[in-house]
């Protein structure tokens, strides 16, 4: 029986296997994917709890109210019931315990409603930021 033709176009496909079966079997040769918790521990800063109310500026969105959900030296999350392009710098205000913060962001993650945060560097951490996340880590390891 004679090969088809599309097949000879392919590198390395085994004779009589349609590429679409090929494809699959390539794909369960690869690497696994990252687990959830290998990409959390591999983060620079460890992230703590935090649920407070939060204020995102954006300009194509406008102001909107969300609901933090964690945050780290690096970083924070929330919750939004409004959409925010991946990418675009936003500016945050918050209140932590030692008082007011207003810094600026990349929005840097999504998924459905939960937004990821990068802090932008601003010459160091927030002050802030820092006590707040110590204090947390205190809390959490004492």
């Amino acid at each position: 029986m004679p090969i088809p033709t599309y097949t000879r176009q392919i590198p390395n496909l085994p004779a009589g296997i349609e590429p679409e079966r090929t494809s699959r079997l390539r794909a369960q040769d690869q690497i696994p994917a990252r687990t959830i918790q290998e990409i959390v521990d591999a983060r620079r800063s460890p992230r703590f709890p935090l649920q407070i109310d939060i204020t995102v500026f954006s300009r194509t969105s406008g102001a909107l109210i969300g609901r933090t959900v964690d945050i780290s030296e690096s970083g924070i999350s929330a919750m939004l019931t409004m959409e925010v392009p991946l990418g675009e710098i936003v500016e945050l205000e918050f209140v932590l315990p030692s008082g007011p913060v207003n810094i600026c962001a990349t929005v840097r993650q999504k998924i459905a409603f939960r937004y990821g945060f990068q802090f932008l560097d601003q010459g160091g951490v927030n002050d802030g930021i820092w006590a707040t996340c110590h204090q947390l880590a205190n809390d959490t390891h004492p």
